[in-house]
């Protein structure tokens, strides 16, 4: 029996590889969003010493910087980085899983129903990355609700 002839039409194989699709576009979104933001900050880092030595006017200096702050606000606030860390690790967790099932390695080896266990296991990847999420929230709901 071949792996893929267990994986036709189920909808455990279709729930894997549309959670694999999810977290590994979230994974990119929030990569690119950090990255931007990032640069972003240094650009005006470096543009502000480069203006004052040009005489640009204070408002102007200031106003770089307090974007700079700004822009660091808003990472922090959607988490971008953490986001983009933790996605790309449950797409290759779930990846992972995925290959092992292909390959009946691993527990699916000896599974007697590597089906549902792919179910589970799936089921695990995805919740506890939901729990790491709302644990990464969480500070950011506090510090809304006391405002």
């Amino acid at each position: 029996m071949s792996a893929h002839s267990s994986t036709d039409g189920s909808p455990v194989w279709a729930w894997l590889e549309d959670q694999i699709g999810w977290y590994d576009a979230k994974a990119q979104q929030n990569q690119l969003r950090f990255k931007q933001l990032k640069v972003c900050q240094i650009v005006l880092a470096a543009a502000i010493p480069v203006a004052a030595a040009a005489s640009a006017p204070e408002w102007l200096l200031g106003g770089g910087g307090g974007l700079i702050v700004i822009l660091e606000g808003i990472q922090q606030l959607q988490q971008y980085q953490q986001n983009w860390t933790s996605y790309r690790t449950t797409c290759e967790r779930l990846r992972h899983e995925k290959l092992l099932f292909e390959a009946r390695g691993g527990p699916y080896a000896v599974a007697a129903d590597t089906t549902a266990l792919l179910a589970e296991r799936v089921e695990g990847v995805v919740s506890q990355e939901h729990a790491d999420w709302v644990q990464r929230e969480e500070p950011s709901r506090q510090t809304g609700a006391q405002g």
